[in-house]
C-alpha cells in the first residue's frame, strides 16, 4: 500500500496540470491531500476517475483549507471532525485495509509567534491540543492508525534550513515544538518519515514562493509528516519525498510524500 500525503495549495488551479506526473511517479494507492479550497459541490472528482480514485472522502470550503482523501481501496467510516469548535475543514479519518487513517491540516498560525498579539497562532496552539486530547480520548496505541497531512510545525532541528535563526519564526518555535511533541507522546507515534531519514540529516517538504532559486538556497522546512502508531511499523517499506514536484508548473510549495507498506 503506497500513500502520499500532499498540501496541493487548491485541488482545481493544481489536479488538471500536475495529477498525472505525480501518479506517474508515485503510483500512490491513497492520496491525501490539504488545502484544497474548493467547495465539495465544485470537487474535480472527473480527474481523479481518471486515475483510478475510485473512492473518496472530502470536506471542503470555498477559498480556504479543505482536505481529501481519495483511493484506488475501498473506504468505510468516512467522518469528518471539527477541531477548537469550529468546522473549517481541516480534518477528516476513513477506515482502509484495516488502518484507521486520518487526513489533518493544522493552521499555520500568522506570523507572530504570540498568542496574545496574534490570534491565528493561539488557534494553531489550542488545535494541537485538541488532537491530543482527540487521540488520547478516543484511540489507544495498539491500534492500527496512520495520521498524514501538513501539521505546519518542523520540529527537529534539522527540519529546518537554520535552527538558530527560525526559533522564533512561526513553524519552529520552542511552543510549536512542545505541543507537537506532546501529541507525538500521545500514542507513541512514530515518525515515519525520520524511520528512514536519520534526525541529524537535512529533511525538508516545504520551499518558500519567495525564494526565487529554491534548490539554490535551499531554505526549506519539513512540515509535512506521516505518523503511524507502533503496530504498523514493521510494514513499512519504502518512503519518497518527491523534492522535483517543487519544478513542476504552478506548484505548490510543498511536495508530496510517501510512504509505502508491506502486507
Amino acid at each position: 500500500m503506497r500513500i502520499v500525503t500532499w498540501n496541493i495549495n487548491s485541488v482545481r488551479l493544481r489536479a488538471p496540470l500536475l495529477l498525472e506526473s505525480l501518479v506517474k511517479k508515485l503510483k500512490p494507492d491513497i492520496l491525501c491531500l490539504q488545502e484544497t479550497k474548493t467547495p465539495d459541490e465544485f470537487f474535480p472528482h472527473d480527474i481523479f476517475e481518471k486515475f483510478g480514485f475510485k473512492y473518496r472522502h472530502i470536506n471542503g470550503m470555498k477559498s480556504y483549507n479543505g482536505v481529501a482523501i481519495l483511493s484506488k481501496l475501498p473506504l468505510t467510516n468516512p467522518r469528518i471532525f471539527s477541531r477548537v469548535t469550529r468546522d473549517d475543514c481541516r480534518h477528516i479519518a476513513v477506515n482502509v485495509g484495516g488502518i484507521d487513517l486520518h487526513n489533518i491540516y493544522i493552521p499555520a498560525g500568522g506570523d507572530i509567534p504570540d498568542r496574545d498579539q496574534n490570534e491565528k497562532f493561539g488557534h494553531k496552539l489550542d488545535f494541537v491540543d485538541d488532537l491530543k486530547k482527540f487521540f488520547g480520548k478516543n484511540h489507544n496505541a495498539r491500534e492500527k492508525i496512520i495520521a498524514v497531512g501538513d501539521f505546519n510545525i518542523a520540529p527537529l532541528e534539522h527540519d529546518v534550513w537554520s535552527h538558530k535563526q527560525l526559533l522564533n519564526v512561526v513553524s519552529h518555535t520552542p511552543i510549536e515544538v512542545e505541543k507537537l511533541t506532546a501529541l507525538q507522546a500521545s500514542l507513541n507515534w512514530h515518525d515515519a518519515i525520520r524511520h528512514f531519514v536519520p534526525e541529524d540529516k537535512k529533511c525538508y517538504t516545504w520551499w518558500s514562493y519567495r525564494n526565487q532559486d529554491w534548490r539554490k538556497s535551499n531554505r526549506g522546512r519539513r512540515l509535512d509528516h506521516m505518523w503511524m502508531t507502533q503496530p504498523l511499523v514493521p510494514h513499512l517499506k519504502s518512503h519518497l519525498i518527491h523534492t522535483d514536484a517543487r519544478d513542476w508548473e504552478k506548484a505548490s510549495d510543498h511536495v508530496p510524500v510517501m510512504i509505502e507498506l508491506k502486507s
